[in-house]
């Protein structure tokens, strides 16, 4: 599988980054399966969250004994500094490792909740601390929503953060604001050296009234010719990687994807886009 540089952090990621979310609600025997399955694949990028179900239970007995082979990196909802040390800490319990390659302020999406965190006593003073004591090596922000590149770009602005986790995906893109902001973010990563992921890749719009046939709290694309466009659209833009859908069954045809990416042209490119006003955006404006 091709691997990028995650910028500054110089790490040679795995264009798809092992999403723990899949493994939220499977069993022990079920989390093993899927996580010999990435590692075969020369997935060497794990990114994962306490607020993930059982997922660092899951993967906790399997980084105790294999914690050199892949770059780990962990978020905290938590916005005071108390409570995100306290988060830390825990997951570093249960993932059975001493420290993080990767921590993030985990879904920060609008402005007030990116104010919080980088306020005084805020989370990210716990993060810069727990970093000076060897806890973790980089320092980076997630979140999702339609104002989720706005305000990641305002938090690249006012901290020197190692790697955004942002969402993208080629429906999205036909909203021109959307497209806009999501833009100048890239921009702005690429000129400040900062890794970008992507989340929500295979987001073909909200569940709305249909049956959620997926643990997945959007409905996805699920067939293997859509996973593949919709891959070839974000690894065609100036990014790291992505991560996988939050369900199982639909990882093998991810892996495919992205281990048989080729970059769009313009011409298909443009017909991808073209076909997007076939779905609707999962993001809206307020």
């Amino acid at each position: 599988m091709e691997k990028r540089r995650l910028g500054k952090t110089g790490h040679q990621s795995s264009v798809l980054i092992f999403g723990a979310v899949a493994l939220a609600h499977v069993s022990p025997v079920e989390a093993n399966a899927a996580i010999e399955l990435v590692r075969a694949h020369g997935i060497n990028h794990f990114d994962v969250a306490p607020s993930y179900g059982e997922a660092e239970l899951r993967l906790g007995p399997w980084l105790a004994q294999h914690r050199s082979e892949i770059f780990l990196g962990c978020k905290t909802y938590e916005r005071s500094k108390q409570a995100a040390h306290d988060e830390l800490c825990r997951s570093l319990e249960r993932l059975h490792v001493e420290s993080f390659d990767l921590y993030q302020l985990h879904a920060v999406n609008e402005m007030e909740e990116l104010d919080r965190a980088l306020a005084s006593n805020g989370a990210l003073e716990a993060i810069l601390q727990a970093r000076e004591e060897g806890l973790l090596k980089y320092i980076g922000i997630t979140g999702h929503g339609y104002h989720a590149p706005q305000v990641h770009a305002a938090a690249l602005e006012r901290f020197d953060f190692d790697t955004v986790m942002t969402p993208l995906n080629f429906v999205q893109w036909m909203d021109p604001r959307f497209r806009g902001e999501a833009q100048h973010l890239l921009e702005l990563a690429t000129q400040k050296d900062v890794g970008v992921m992507i989340i929500k890749t295979l987001a073909q719009g909200p569940w709305d009234d249909k049956p959620h046939n997926y643990e997945t709290w959007y409905e996805p694309f699920d067939n293997a010719a859509a996973i593949d466009r919709g891959v070839r659209f974000v690894l065609s833009q100036r990014v790291t990687g992505f991560t996988n859908p939050g369900d199982m069954r639909l990882l093998p045809m991810t892996i495919a994807a992205a281990e048989n990416f080729r970059a769009l042209d313009s011409a298909e490119e443009q017909e991808l886009l073209n076909s997007a006003v076939t779905y609707q955006p999962l993001f809206a404006p307020a």
